[in-house]
């Protein structure tokens, strides 16, 4: 827990390890100092070999009146969430960015389009450098080419940080940037949609 620049100097018997379900998931138990407010944590690499700055945010409004703190209930992280229903439509939702340098920002709420099930949402970063994002291994390229970059991504759950991936041309060179994204199902709204 703490920062990336922290967690480099710490000692080995702070981190915090995981446990290994017959899936192959990792589970692991953290601390959490207070809710509705973003904590501290870093995350290693294994791939680049170096320590990333992550913000958790654990919703208050997302507890049910079931939760009673026993084993039942405390030291699972699944990074599945529960569901929440939502029909068909399009829907402004309030959306968190984690990770990179802290230097870029998506535009929050964001519009969710949701059909049969399955939801897209249209990410709009605070600048025009991003050529494309990854999610799950997909690249997924801009829908737009003026302004800030746009891209229209899936959302496989609200609720739950998942990772994607920014490429940058804001540098000398091309680079990948690791972020989390988290839609917040408390927030979500109907958009009034225009007759053309």
């Amino acid at each position: 827990m703490g920062t990336a620049e922290a967690a480099q100097t710490a000692n080995e018997a702070d981190y915090i390890t995981f446990a290994e379900d017959a899936n192959g998931a990792y589970t692991y138990t953290i601390p959490v100092v207070a809710l509705d407010q973003p904590i501290d944590c870093a995350a290693f690499s294994n791939k680049k070999e170096e320590w990333y700055d992550r913000q958790l945010t654990f919703l208050s409004a997302s507890i049910g009146n079931d939760a009673t703190g026993s084993e039942e209930t405390t030291g699972s992280t699944s990074n599945e969430a529960a569901p929440v229903e939502v029909t068909d439509g399009t829907y402004s939702i309030d959306v968190t960015l984690g990770g990179g340098s802290g230097k870029s920002t998506v535009l929050s709420p964001a519009i969710i389009t949701v059909a049969d099930g399955k939801m897209v949402a249209q990410i709009e970063w605070s600048s025009p450098n991003y050529d494309y994002m990854l999610v799950d291994g997909e690249k997924y390229l801009p829908v737009n080419t003026e302004g800030n970059s746009v891209f229209e991504i899936p959302v496989a759950a609200l609720d739950v940080e998942f990772d994607v991936i920014g490429d940058t041309v804001a540098m000398s060179k091309p680079r990948e940037i690791e972020y989390t994204l988290t839609f917040h199902s408390n927030s979500i709204k109907a958009v009034e949609q225009e007759d053309e």
